[in-house]
Protein backbone atom coordinates (compact mmCIF):
# COMPACT_ATOMS: atom_id res chain seq x y z
CA UNK A 1 0.00 0.00 0.00
CA UNK A 2 1.46 3.67 -0.94
CA UNK A 3 1.67 6.12 1.74
CA UNK A 4 0.55 10.05 1.37
CA UNK A 5 3.75 11.15 0.62
CA UNK A 6 4.38 8.60 -2.04
CA UNK A 7 0.58 9.44 -3.23
CA UNK A 8 1.63 13.48 -3.78
CA UNK A 9 4.66 12.56 -5.54
CA UNK A 10 3.05 10.38 -7.53
CA UNK A 11 0.66 12.57 -8.89
CA UNK A 12 3.08 15.19 -9.19
CA UNK A 13 5.31 12.25 -11.61
CA UNK A 14 2.54 11.97 -13.71
CA UNK A 15 0.91 15.40 -13.55
CA UNK A 16 -2.18 15.02 -12.92
CA UNK A 17 -4.21 16.91 -10.05
CA UNK A 18 -6.64 16.04 -6.78
CA UNK A 19 -9.51 16.45 -8.98
CA UNK A 20 -8.38 14.26 -11.93
CA UNK A 21 -7.21 11.64 -9.71
CA UNK A 22 -10.22 12.06 -7.52
CA UNK A 23 -12.62 11.51 -10.55
CA UNK A 24 -10.63 8.80 -12.30
CA UNK A 25 -10.48 6.44 -8.60
CA UNK A 26 -14.10 7.80 -7.67
CA UNK A 27 -12.62 8.80 -4.37
CA UNK A 28 -13.68 12.62 -3.30
CA UNK A 29 -10.58 15.41 -3.52
CA UNK A 30 -10.93 16.08 0.27
CA UNK A 31 -10.33 12.43 1.14
CA UNK A 32 -7.13 12.81 -1.08
CA UNK A 33 -5.65 16.08 0.32
CA UNK A 34 -5.87 14.97 4.07
CA UNK A 35 -4.20 11.60 2.79
CA UNK A 36 -1.37 13.13 1.39
CA UNK A 37 -1.13 15.88 4.06
CA UNK A 38 -0.84 13.23 7.11
CA UNK A 39 -4.24 13.98 8.77
CA UNK A 40 -6.00 10.71 8.48
CA UNK A 41 -5.32 7.36 6.61
CA UNK A 42 -8.20 5.84 4.70
CA UNK A 43 -9.22 2.43 4.21
CA UNK A 44 -7.60 0.02 2.55
CA UNK A 45 -10.19 -0.38 -0.55
CA UNK A 46 -9.83 3.49 -1.21
CA UNK A 47 -5.91 3.47 -0.83
CA UNK A 48 -5.65 0.49 -3.91
CA UNK A 49 -7.92 2.47 -5.50
CA UNK A 50 -5.99 5.31 -5.35
CA UNK A 51 -2.87 3.16 -6.32
CA UNK A 52 -4.83 1.71 -9.39
CA UNK A 53 -5.39 5.05 -10.83
CA UNK A 54 -2.01 6.38 -10.57
CA UNK A 55 -0.72 3.22 -11.88
CA UNK A 56 -2.92 3.55 -14.76
CA UNK A 57 -2.12 6.99 -15.42
CA UNK A 58 1.86 5.95 -15.50
CA UNK A 59 2.75 5.86 -12.16
CA UNK A 60 5.01 2.73 -11.20
CA UNK A 61 5.60 2.24 -7.56
CA UNK A 62 8.66 0.32 -5.82
CA UNK A 63 8.28 -1.57 -3.26
CA UNK A 64 10.94 -0.35 0.58
CA UNK A 65 13.67 -3.03 0.17
CA UNK A 66 15.65 -3.43 3.19
CA UNK A 67 17.81 0.03 4.00
CA UNK A 68 16.14 1.64 0.27
CA UNK A 69 12.52 3.10 0.80
CA UNK A 70 9.56 2.74 -1.22
CA UNK A 71 9.77 5.32 -4.03
CA UNK A 72 7.18 5.61 -7.00
CA UNK A 73 8.69 6.71 -10.81
CA UNK A 74 7.04 7.25 -14.37
CA UNK A 75 7.04 4.11 -16.11
CA UNK A 76 7.50 3.89 -20.14
CA UNK A 77 4.29 3.79 -21.90
CA UNK A 78 3.74 0.99 -24.65
CA UNK A 79 5.00 3.29 -27.28
CA UNK A 80 8.32 4.31 -26.09
CA UNK A 81 8.28 0.57 -25.28
CA UNK A 82 7.96 -0.51 -29.00
CA UNK A 83 10.27 2.42 -30.00
CA UNK A 84 13.21 0.76 -27.96
CA UNK A 85 12.02 -2.65 -29.43
CA UNK A 86 12.69 -1.61 -32.87
CA UNK A 87 15.84 -0.08 -31.87
CA UNK A 88 17.32 -2.97 -30.33
CA UNK A 89 16.81 -4.99 -33.66
CA UNK A 90 18.08 -2.69 -35.84
CA UNK A 91 21.43 -3.32 -37.68
CA UNK A 92 20.73 -6.86 -37.22
CA UNK A 93 22.71 -9.60 -34.67
CA UNK A 94 25.59 -8.10 -32.62
CA UNK A 95 28.67 -9.45 -32.24
CA UNK A 96 31.68 -9.30 -30.51
CA UNK A 97 34.14 -6.42 -31.99
CA UNK A 98 37.59 -7.48 -33.01
CA UNK A 99 38.90 -4.20 -32.46
CA UNK A 100 42.04 -4.50 -29.92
Amino acid sequence: MITGSICKAARAIVQVGRAKLAKRAKVDKNTIEIFERGIHTPDDATISALQSALEELGAAFIPEEGANGAGVRLKFSTSVTDRLRTMVDEGGPSSTDAVP
